[in-house]
């Protein structure tokens, strides 16, 4: 859902970054001056607030935390969106004014530790054992980068399962024994799916999520096989698992779910009643001013089980940029910002889980259903796993082209080897 711009933009940065200082101004270090004594800006890239006086306001508490440690430092927000992180990033390494703390998503931290551009973590004692007892241990690989951390996790971007009770029950299908296999899946999807007298679908046996590409949804529903994306950087479907899967989904578009399908909202179908079954977000609002308890009253929620029971995860990750002139203050600033208190309203605004130890009892997973469901289920978490250097142009590749294979527009196996090959 997080597509990357400025590609191209970014190479050009990238290829300079090693060779050139760039021209801009910057300050003079303060690592190593006592935190009372440091001056200097730290520049901060942070999308995880939305821009809005509820935002700002969130993020001047972290700063005011921050100014405990570090009085005299100024700090510089950028809040950015996951649509021009990219291009916010590339164009500052192209001047030559590092971001000091940049926050990034799953898929991102191991294209810009490959390149040098984040900092080792281990320095400030960020290990995969300090993580297990602070963060979310689902999130390691995410911020794993040839066996160093290179980013500490924020909040955790989780996906589930809903049905709706009712069109369960109207189909004759049992809501309490929820369909968890694909196999299982595609066969009440079609009994969900309902047609007018043209044979056009007017509500959706099962959402797939798919309207803006292909690549979470294959994601998801081959880790629920057993069959991680990439293993170690490596890419790990181009195989019986992953053909299976994508041959799957092809049968579902255009038979449960027309291609493309959304709505004005944004929304999940599912939490509309526009589809039977689909995939939802880490949150549903069920107040009066969100879908309303009734709606809420008519869902269950559950996980996929192909063999092993899953739930995609993503996430917001919070880097120290490797040229940053301030990074013992930037270690500083993600302390604050990783506050449980931060870190619970970071999830409010977001509709996301915290990510601390016992996320399951935080003030998020107690406001709602949806919430405490996936912060239960951190334990059975997968993404993508450890990506190859060249992930933020695959993804697109990979949307383009399982959209393709979908479509019938070229052969799935050629699709998959293709994608493998570009991996590498």
């Amino acid at each position: 859902m997080r597509r990357g711009v400025g590609l191209t933009l970014l190479a050009a940065a990238l290829s300079v970054v090693v060779s050139s200082c760039g021209n801009g101004v910057i300050d003079k270090s303060t690592d190593g001056v006592p935190p009372a004594e440091a001056t200097g800006t730290l520049r901060v890239l942070i999308p995880s607030f939305p821009p809005s006086t509820k935002g700002r306001e969130a993020f001047q508490k972290v700063v005011d935390d921050f100014h405990k440690t570090y009085p005299k430092m100024k700090v510089e927000p950028d809040f950015a969106t996951y649509k021009n992180l990219n291009e916010k990033m590339s164009t500052s390494i192209a001047a030559g004014i590092p971001y000091d703390v940049m926050v990034t998503g799953v898929g991102w931290v191991q294209p810009f530790a490959s390149k040098r551009i984040f900092e080792d973590l281990g320095k400030y004692g960020v290990t995969p054992d300090f993580i297990k007892e602070k963060s979310t241990p689902a999130l390691i690989p995410a911020v794993t980068y040839d066996g160093k951390l290179y980013a500490y996790p924020l909040v955790a971007d989780a996906r589930a399962v809903a049905l709706r009770k009712s069109a369960f029950i109207e189909a004759g299908l049992d809501p309490n024994k929820p369909p968890t296999s694909l196999e299982e899946i595609k066969a009440d999807a079609e009994k969900l799916t309902k047609r007018d007298k043209n044979g056009n679908i007017t509500r959706s046996g099962f959402d797939l999520a798919s309207a803006t590409g292909f690549r979470q949804s294959f994601t998801t529903f081959l880790a629920s096989t057993g069959t991680p994306l990439y293993v170690k950087g490596e890419p790990n479907f181009d195989n019986k698992a992953g053909l299976d899967t994508l041959l799957w989904i092809k049968s579902m578009i255009n038979n449960v779910q027309p291609y493309g399908q959304t709505n004005a909202a944004q929304q999940p179908l599912v939490l509309t009643g526009e589809a039977a079954m689909g995939i939802v977000n880490g949150g549903v609002d069920c107040s009066a001013d969100g879908i309303g308890q009734k709606n809420c009253d008519d869902l269950k929620f559950f996980r996929f089980n192909s063999g092993k029971e899953i739930e995609y995860v993503g996430g917001d990750l919070a880097s120290i940029g490797s040229r940053s002139r301030h990074k013992d203050a930037a270690w500083s600033f993600i302390q604050s910002l990783t506050k449980p208190s931060s870190l619970d309203t970071l999830a409010k605004l977001n509709k996301k889980v915290p990510a601390y130890k016992d996320a399951s009892n935080s003030p998020q997973a107690k406001s709602n259903p949806l919430s405490q469901f996936v912060a239960d289920g951190l334990v059975y978490a997968v993404n993508e796993n450890e990506v190859p250097g060249n992930w933020l142009e695959m993804r697109g590749n990979f949307d383009i082209q399982l959209t393709q294979a979908v479509l019938g527009q070229k052969d799935p196996a050629k699709v998959l080897h293709n994608l493998a090959g570009q991996s590498r």
